[in-house]
């Protein structure tokens, strides 16, 4: 069973709440943190099926966060490195 747009939206909020948290450096700002976090779902998603953990979609409103906020911190140490940020990466 999947999530529900709304879900989806929550979970790319609270993802790219954390991520900004976690990451060391500010964040993007309020409204780039939800898309990085909901790119970081997509990309955390595609991960966690190929590496055998089944898609975001395929656990509980917890797990599909945790999956996303890893996807997200991925894709910030990416766009960190690409606009040669790299002192935030550290």
């Amino acid at each position: 069973m999947g999530h529900g747009l709304i879900a989806w939206i929550v979970i790319g909020i609270i993802a790219g709440w954390l991520t900004g948290k976690l990451m060391k450096g500010s964040g993007f700002g309020v409204l780039m943190d939800m898309v990085v976090g909901l790119v970081g779902a997509l990309i955390g998603g595609f991960l966690s099926s190929h590496l055998g953990f089944g898609g975001v979609g395929d656990h509980g409103l917890i797990m599909s966060i945790m999956i996303a906020v890893v996807g997200a911190v991925l894709l910030t140490f990416v766009i960190r490195l690409v606009t040669g940020n790299r002192a935030a990466n550290l």
